[in-house]
């Protein structure tokens, strides 16, 4: 089930695991596949996360439940889980014609949710296995700066959308938009080919779907924004692409701390001032105010 020395060190190398964290990955294998416990879970967790692989759904349970081990094995037994369910994924994107290159890219958050983890603790793991379920279970592709989440439209965010004339119910398709770290300048270019590469890649590798609006849930929404970046910064352009539903009652000031620096957990007296995001997002805390999540959502698919 799993590969074995060279041959895991090369699957975690396609899948953009940090160098520094392969060594110990190949070397705690052994701990794995040995302990008739653990390949038993391994087995299991391997049959939850493919099980109806390419529906559209919640995904499988907690991967992180290994509640008898601890320390890296721990913190890192999700590697070997998706390593391990690689050949699955692979199958179904094979199945549907999704390219090797849009395959390798969406796969390898695996390894940039890995530099996360290392970035805020400074320890080999895995930061959020159950996002990572989308991503191998066929639901989420990387298609350029954006990622793409195949979802069902939520309760709360339907009445908005119906408001302005979509049609649509809860429960009904819609894309779950994204935005990944580690990958360069949310620019309005690079946003625009990424909307041009996901209209041409769910209209040919999932025809018989139609999702007629994108929607996004992120601190990026919080309109508090404005009052510290420029109009033409590309926040705040990424912000007029969508119409704004509605933004959460309760803060959320970890949100744009984490992503900002790394450490949702840093003290707020002590965010750097280097950049204009580092300086809203900390200036805006440090005056007494909080970040909320913003909801918001654009037309997609043809139907407007």
């Amino acid at each position: 089930m799993l590969p074995y020395g060279d041959e895991l060190a090369e699957v975690l190398l396609d899948l953009a695991i940090p160098h520094e964290d392969i060594n110990e990955l190949v070397r705690m294998r052994r701990r794995v596949t040995d302990d008739p416990e653990l390949l038993r879970f391994l087995e299991a967790s391997v049959d939850e996360l493919v099980r109806g692989v390419g529906e559209i759904g919640d995904g499988p349970a907690d991967l992180s439940g290994l509640d008898w081990a601890s320390g890296a094995l721990q913190r890192c037994f999700p590697v070997y889980v998706f390593v391990a369910a690689l050949p699955y994924t692979r199958t179904y994107h094979r199945e549907r014609g999704i390219p090797a290159d849009v395959s390798r890219r969406t796969l390898a958050d695996l390894g940039r949710n890995m530099a996360v983890h290392r970035r805020r603790y400074g320890l080999v793991g895995v930061q959020a296995p159950g996002w990572l379920a989308h991503h191998f279970r066929g639901e989420l592709y990387q298609l350029g700066r954006l990622q793409f989440e195949r979802a069902r439209l939520g309760r709360r965010s339907a009445p908005g959308l119906a408001a302005a004339g979509l049609d649509l119910a809860p429960g009904e398709p819609c894309l779950n938009l994204h935005v990944p770290d580690f990958h360069g300048p949310l620019s309005p270019a690079a946003c625009d080919r990424s909307l041009v590469l996901a209209r041409e890649f769910f209209a040919l590798h999932y025809p018989e779907e139609s999702f007629p609006a994108v929607v996004c849930h992120s601190w990026l929404l919080d309109g508090q924004l404005k009052r510290y970046l420029t109009a033409d910064s590309n926040i705040v352009r990424f912000q007029e692409r969508f119409r704004i539903s509605r933004a959460d009652a309760e803060p959320t000031d970890t949100e744009p701390v984490q992503f900002v620096f790394g450490d949702p957990e840093l003290p707020v007296q002590e965010l750097p001032r280097r950049t204009a995001v580092e300086r809203a997002v900390g200036d805006h805390l440090r005056a007494g105010g909080h970040w909320y999540i913003g909801h918001g959502w654009f037309p997609f698919g043809g139907r407007e």
